[in-house]
């Protein structure tokens, strides 16, 4: 269990769709991605008073097929719930990066772990927006590390 405190970044399908298309392409990324964490949520608007609304992960697997590029290009960590592929595990192996599970189905308590919330990339995609975070001790599992092992393959044996 780790608590993660600092500087995340939001992305789901659209916005991972539309950086690897940059990468592609050669072409800058509106966020540097080398040394950052990558939340798969798609948060609610916020309550009056509040800096974001409930803000729960998304199923990870629906980033596969971007990940392992991104992966390359630098990001060392992403937050989601559920299963990767192998392609995924093999790339977090490959350029020692993480993946945290955290607790799905609790996006409003979640969201108390964000103290500012600010979008900077894609804002026509709404809630699918890649939003800069600053969170104070978010609470995650590693579920798959650096060197390639799953906390649901242990859990099993």
């Amino acid at each position: 269990m780790v608590a993660i405190s600092g500087v995340i970044y939001t992305a789901r399908d659209m916005a991972h769709k539309k950086l690897c298309e940059l990468i592609d392409v050669g072409k800058e990324l509106p966020i540097k991605l080398a040394g950052q964490v990558i939340y798969f949520v798609g948060p609610t608007p916020a309550r009056k008073g509040r800096v974001i609304g409930a803000a729960g992960p998304t199923t990870s697997a629906r980033m596969d097929a971007f990940s392992p590029k991104l992966i390359a290009a630098g990001l060392k960590g992403m937050i989601g719930k559920g299963y990767r592929n192998e392609a995924v595990r093999a790339a977090l192996a490959k350029y020692g990066a993480v993946h945290f599970s955290t607790i799905g189905g609790a996006g409003a308590l979640l969201s108390k772990y964000i103290s500012s919330s600010e979008v900077v990339a894609y804002e026509e995609l709404g809630t699918e927006a890649i939003r800069k975070l600053e969170v104070v001790e978010f609470p995650a599992i590693v579920v798959y590390d650096a060197q390639g092992s799953s906390v649901y393959e242990q859990g099993t044996k």
